[in-house]
């Protein structure tokens, strides 16, 4: 559950218009069964006593970094025109499994993973969507890469997807790892000494650090740094973390 003070804490900018947080890495966006403190959406609407929120960029629940919510239909629409014509600047900062030399484009259809126990997991197929992703590298180390990432279209998991394909899983995926079996493991029993052992991250290392709407009609850039977890595992592993979570998109 979501305290009014932790909610408090996220927020990175508010206006009549736009309401921009930094999410942590173990919330949902999307309400729940929980009731409104369970999940960012229901949260922002009790504290902010809000009739209605507009979820415009949303991140999967492990996913840590800038969200941007509207206040109103109108803004709401600007941004996912925006977002559909692909105005809006996203930027990514994700640990990778292995050492990745230089910078790749990723540049592969992805659909359902039929083959998956998981569901819900998307992978690379020739009869998917069009999709492509920039990985970035910005430090190696201990045999992982910190690495800055790109989107140029929107997906279900494109990033994680795309990075299991290129052989560089983000570090902590439980369902784009290892194994995916892993997250029907968790799903079970919990976080285990055995997943740690495999995954060494409790969730997956996938931080959105940076927005850009200049393109999207509303001259605004918001950057969230890399959480704590993930700074300790660079930490750990000699990896280099910058100073800016993205430079200029």
């Amino acid at each position: 559950m979501i305290t009014p003070q932790e909610l408090a804490s996220w927020v990175v900018h508010e206006d009549e218009r736009l309401l921009v947080v930094d999410k942590p890495g173990d919330v949902v966006c999307h309400p729940s069964k929980h009731g409104p403190w369970s999940s960012l959406v229901g949260a922002v609407r009790e504290h902010f006593a809000l009739a209605r929120i507009h979820l415009v960029f949303r991140l999967d629940r492990e996913t840590s970094g800038v969200v941007v919510l509207a206040k109103d239909p109108r803004t709401a629409s600007l941004l996912q025109t925006a977002m559909q014509e692909r105005r809006v600047g996203k930027g990514y900062l994700a640990v990778l499994a292995g050492e990745l030399a230089g910078p790749v484009r990723v540049d592969r259809p992805l659909g359902v993973d039929t083959a998956s126990p998981v569901f819900m997991k998307s992978a690379a197929r020739d009869d998917g969507q069009p999709s492509a992703t920039l990985f970035e590298p910005v430090s190696l180390g201990g045999g992982f890469t910190l690495a800055r990432v790109t989107t140029e279209t929107g997906r279900k998991h494109q990033i994680r997807a795309h990075a299991q394909w290129l052989g560089h899983s983000v570090v902590g995926d439980k369902i784009y790892g290892p194994d995916a079996r892993l997250y029907l493991d968790f799903i079970d029993r919990g976080w285990t000494p055995e997943l740690e052992r495999v995954l060494l991250m409790q969730r997956q290392a996938l931080h959105c650090a940076r927005i850009d709407l200049g393109q999207a009609g509303i001259p605004a850039v918001f950057e969230a740094p890399l959480p704590a977890d993930i700074v300790g595992f660079c930490a750990r592993h000699g990896l280099r973390v910058p100073v800016s979570p993205q430079p200029p998109l």
